[in-house]
């Protein structure tokens, strides 16, 4: 499964964590990339937890939605995590 959307542009829509996020996804180094990655998905739930779940943050849950699929494939083939969603 391709990671969805292409790689970070420069402008960043949600600070609060999609540089972590970046960072994660441009890592080539596994031992570094673990790493990064649960660092973009502790940023990601520490901003969920900010952000309250009316439509005012509709966008952004919809980006930390494709992230979190983003790097769940990640974690899958690049770092050799189990694939939960096979059936």
């Amino acid at each position: 499964m391709p990671i969805e959307d292409s790689p970070p542009s420069r402008h960043i829509l949600f600070p609060h964590w999609q540089n972590e996020y970046a960072a994660a996804l441009l890592e080539p180094d596994p031992l570094k990339l673990r790493e990064l990655v649960e660092a973009a998905e502790t940023a990601i739930y520490k901003r969920l937890q900010q952000i309250s779940p009316n439509s005012e943050h509709s966008a952004e849950r919809q980006a930390i939605e494709n992230a979190l699929r983003n790097l769940r494939v990640l974690k899958r083939d690049a770092l050799g995590f189990p694939d939960w969603e096979k059936k």
